[in-house]
This record gives structure tokens, sequence and C-alpha cells, in this order.
């Protein structure tokens, strides 16, 4: 096949999530075409069958806002004849599937076959695709879309519920690892050598405002005073002053350390002893799933789609949004006994591997996408 990919490029889990999974594509013989206006942050500078076309926004000053969404309609449809795509797949809904439903108009008179499929990861339907100034078009997108996919059970009731399209088939295909890359075995612990041998807690976010980063810092400071240890706070975002300062009013920040955005996480993860993730909500919780690939037990919040990665009791705790005391009770009887994260920290790995390993899931995806074909593959597949 030949897919168009298109997605946010930057640091977060959609495009990290859509990058992966056009190289596994690529990997699986499939021809790939990236559409957006800067090459993902996840992608290699060169791979076979892997193609960046990025998208050139005008710059006019009758424009005080640059309209991407109509470059990025314009740039798809020259794509789709160049290189004769079978189909455009989306990732997050605005404007995203907005404008490859664009696209699709203007390519009807000459590929009036073209499909546009739409994976809906969160955000984009929680927060954006909720604002009063988005929701009509966003549910406008979805309707329009000739499939749909989203990320958890959750994100597809929650779908379905806010938009009132209750009629819409969703098909749930979650967020994946690739089991090689996530094993704790191929990395050196450097992190926990640097730090003598103490506890290492771990979080990996965008630092916005759902993160609650600050409950973040207030966990381990409760925890610091049982359990000598360390917080890697690895990311950024608008919240990261917030998280600095509750260090310092809390008196830890010496003991947090801010890392910045990385690229690679599994080495950072293979050092660490517990991952907090006490968000407001998560419509999946890829960082809590890479957390876990990699033998980490997760403790966080019960809210949203992390009860379908976490196993509550089994592979980490959950409780409810804003429990700071609960989450920190939790980890401490976690890092306080050692053959109890060691049976948790082997059944997180396994689990993670098996329910969602990359090549299961990529598999879902091939389904689906010939399912929207008509049932079969194209004839150059």
């Amino acid at each position: 096949m030949k897919i168009g990919i298109t997605c946010y490029p930057t640091y977060g889990g959609s495009g990290a999530v859509a990058t992966e999974l056009g190289i596994a594509l690529a990997h699986r013989g499939h021809e790939i075409h990236f559409i957006t206006y800067q090459q993902p942050f996840r992608l290699p500078s060169f791979l076979p069958r892997i193609y960046f076309h990025e998208v050139d926004v005008g710059r006019y000053p009758l424009f005080e806002y640059p309209p991407y969404d109509l470059a990025l309609a314009v740039r798809m449809h020259e794509v789709v004849l160049a290189h004769k795509l079978d189909l455009l797949h989306v990732h997050y809904a605005i404007p995203h599937a907005t404008s490859a439903w664009m696209a699709r108009e203007m390519l009807k008179p000459t590929r009036p076959d073209i499909k546009v499929l739409t994976t809906l990861h969160g955000t984009d339907i929680t927060i954006v695709g909720q604002d009063p100034s988005f929701h009509a078009i966003t549910k406008f997108s979805i309707e329009k879309s000739d499939g749909l996919t989203a990320v958890s059970k959750y994100l597809r009731d929650e779908t379905q519920s806010v938009f009132g399209c209750a009629a819409c088939r969703i098909d749930v295909i979650p967020n994946f690892i690739d089991p090689a890359v996530y094993d704790r075995s191929r990395y050196e612990p450097q992190l926990r050598e640097q730090v003598n041998g103490d506890k290492v807690l771990m979080h990996i976010s965008n630092f916005r405002a759902v993160k609650r980063v600050r409950d973040v810092v207030g966990i381990y400071a409760r925890v610091a005073k049982e359990v000598p240890s360390v917080l890697v706070m690895v990311g950024d975002g608008p919240e990261r002053i917030d998280a600095e300062q509750e260090a310092r009013r809390l008196g830890v920040q010496d003991r947090v350390f801010f890392l910045g955005k990385l690229e690679s996480v599994a080495p950072l993860l293979a050092s660490a002893d517990l991952f907090l993730i006490p968000s407001q909500s998560e419509s999946f919780g890829l960082s809590a799933l890479e957390a876990l690939a990699t033998g980490v037990p997760v403790v966080g919040s019960r809210a949203g789609g992390l009860p379908e990665v976490v196993r509550d009791g089994e592979t980490g705790a959950l409780c409810v949004v804003g429990d700071v005391d609960g989450m920190a009770r939790a980890a401490i009887d976690l890092l306080t006994d050692d053959d109890r994260w060691r049976a948790t920290s082997t059944l997180a790995a396994a689990d993670a591997r098996k329910r969602f390993s990359l090549e299961q899931v990529v598999r879902q995806y091939e389904d689906f996408y010939v399912d929207a074909l008509g049932g079969s593959l194209p004839d150059d597949a």
C-alpha cells in the first residue's frame, strides 16, 4: 500500500505513535509518505520506503495567522496525485482530518477512490474538540472520515458521547511499543550509578496542566521522607516552572532533576524503579506503557484510559485524581518491598508485550486499511 501519514511532528504521544507506525509499516513493505510542516522528531534522516513532504505555509501580510490547514490540504492533494497514494491516515482530528477532507473533495474529479482515515489520540477530543470554537468542525471531520480509530475504549466512548455520533464506527486500536527497544536488559543502569544506589522515580510528559506535574513533585516529596530516592523529570512545557517552584517549596529541589526533551527515553527508563503519572486525564498513557514495557511499575490516576493500560494492584497502582497521599503510599509500599517490586516489574513487562506489542498492533492497522479499501489490497501492494 501507499499511505500518507499526517501528524504533529513535535514532542508528544500522537506524533511518536504515528511516526513509529509509519516506520513499522515501511519495514513490512508499504510505501509511507509523511506530510507535515517539519520532519517528525522520531523519524530518522533516511529509511527505505519512507518519504517526507514538507508543508510550506506561505506568508502574506493579509493573514494575521498563516492558514496551515489550507496549505496542508493542498500538499495532501499534490502528494496523492504525484505518488498515487491509496489512503490518507491522519493522526489528531484538528486540523488534520479537516484538511484531509478538503483534499479528498479536491481530488474527486481525478481520484474519487482516495480514503481518509482518522486516528483520535486524546486532547483532540477531550480538550480541543470540546472547545466551542472547534466543536462543530471536529464533529464534522469525524463524521466525514472514511474510517476512525481511537487509542482506547475510553476515548471511543467519550467521542461518541460528546459529539453525538453513537452511530459512528470507531475501532479501538491501542498505542504500542517495540519490545526490543524497551528491553531493560539492553541498557547499562548508568543513571542508577550516578545516584549512589538510591531509588529512581521518573515522570515523562509534555508538562501541560492536565499532567498535574506539581502532584508528581508532591508525591515524590512524601516518598523521599521514607525512601532514599531521586525524581527524574523528562520533557518540557508550560507547567515546568510550576513544578520547579513546587520542588523548591517542598525542599526537594536538590533531588529533582529536570532533563528537558529527549528523543530516546528507553535507556533512562531502564534505570527507573517507579513511574509516576497522576494526570487529570489520559486517553491512553503512552509514557506509562513505555515504563511498563521496561519493567517499571506505574503509580498514577484512575482516570481516562489509564486503567486499560495499568492493571491496578498487578502492574502498578491507581488512585483517584489528586490523591497525592494515596499515590505516595502506594509508591512507598512498592519501593520498600523488594519481592513485591520484582514480581510487579516482571508482570508489567510481560503484560505490555502480550497486549501492546508493535507487531500485533501494526497488523490491526493493516487490517483496518484493507477494510477501508473494500476488503482487498491495491494491485501494486
